[in-house]
């Protein structure tokens, strides 16, 4: 055999087995990759994403287009072949496994948590819109959620409304541990609550709620970093009652990164005239009920599958800018937004035609 045909034959063997090796190989990896993109004015699985009643609402067209990542489950083994792939290819991102899935969290546990965030994120998006149009929105701080076996378990409950820590008024879901975080572990902290079903009995009925409890607790040293912290065991958030009924109808999704496009969406949904002038936009950003807009992972998906979907311009959270910039698809424009204030001026930008000096993503 010719010395340049068995060094070919054996290259070529070696190449084989080192794919084969490769195959049953696996790498503790995930992959990330661009995923469904849906207008938030339009219809998903054939109803419309943004149902609101109680109030007037008005035509809208164009499109504010939602945008998601999608990625590998917790219990998919990703060889080196398909990480060698992924690591080449442009629109495909792959990422350590403990990024998506930290501390051992099952994919059990990452839905529940982005199921979680995702509520949030709409409830903080009726509520950035509302406040937007000068709509009055009542809101309390309640207890999100009480970890198990914790010294709050039993004692307190997911949807307790809670008044005061102390005696001291409670405003705002910090206050709560500011307030318990005073005391050492071991010391007892009162909680003034309104029970959840005081609370809901009352909303149902459209009063205010007047039965009130005084909770004590035992606080406990927290786990992390050997801090002697004081904890009791529990997540503060917000809850809130609006003036009118707004439903998000849109499944399969999860994580905060919607807030800004559903905030948007209903705001356009709420006033005269459209907020895109019938132009393709898309974007992504988590909102809080002020309006702010802060930054999502997977920027660099999500700003793909926008342009395969034909998007114009992404509204984009200044701190992802850099990043997205970095890679921008062809024909996307990349709009900086730090609020839904700046948001709703870009597109009166867009819809104008005037997008000179739209604020622009640098990878400064």
């Amino acid at each position: 055999m010719p010395r340049r045909t068995a060094t070919m034959l054996a290259s070529t063997l070696m190449l084989i087995t080192l794919l084969c090796a490769g195959v049953f190989i696996n790498v503790p990896y995930s992959e990330m990759s661009p995923g469904p993109t849906v207008n938030t004015l339009g219809d998903h699985d054939g109803e419309p994403v943004l149902q609101i009643s109680g109030r007037k609402t008005y035509a809208t067209s164009g499109h504010l287009n939602m945008t998601t990542v999608r990625v590998t489950s917790a219990d998919y083994k990703m060889n080196l072949v398909e990480a060698v792939y992924g690591w080449l290819a442009h629109d495909n991102r792959v990422v350590p496994h403990d990024t998506l899935y930290p501390d051992g969290k099952t994919e059990e546990q990452s839905t529940q948590e982005n199921a979680e965030e995702f509520s949030q994120s709409q409830e903080s998006a009726k509520v950035a819109a509302l406040k937007e149009l000068d709509v009055p929105v009542r809101s309390w701080v309640i207890v999100s959620t009480v970890v198990k076996d914790s010294p709050a378990e039993g004692r307190l409950h997911a949807g307790d409304v809670i008044k005061a820590v102390d005696g001291t008024a409670v405003k705002a879901p910090n206050d709560v541990a500011e307030l318990v975080t005073k005391h050492k572990p071991g010391d007892k902290v009162v909680f003034t609550i309104v029970p959840a079903k005081e609370q809901a009995a009352a909303e149902k009925e459209n009063r205010t709620p007047t039965k009130t409890q005084d909770v004590t607790i035992t606080t406990r040293a927290s786990a992390d970093s050997g801090k002697k912290r004081a904890i009791v065991g529990i997540s503060a958030g917000t809850d809130h009652t609006f003036p009118f009924t707004i439903d998000i109808k849109l499944a399969d999704v999860g994580g905060p990164s919607a807030g800004l496009m559903f905030a948007l969406g209903i705001y356009d949904k709420l006033t005269p005239g459209d907020l895109t002038g019938g132009k393709f936009v898309a974007g992504t950003g988590t909102i809080d009920d002020a309006g702010k807009v802060g930054p999502i992972g997977g920027i660099e998906m999500k700003t793909v599958g926008a342009r395969e979907k034909g998007a114009q311009y992404f509204l984009t959270p200044a701190d992802n800018c850099a990043a997205a910039a970095s890679d921008t698809p062809k024909g996307l424009t990349l709009v900086k937004v730090n609020t839904i204030d700046d948001a709703l001026g870009a597109l009166k930008d867009i819809r104008s035609g005037d997008t000179a000096d739209l604020p622009k993503c640098t990878t400064k």
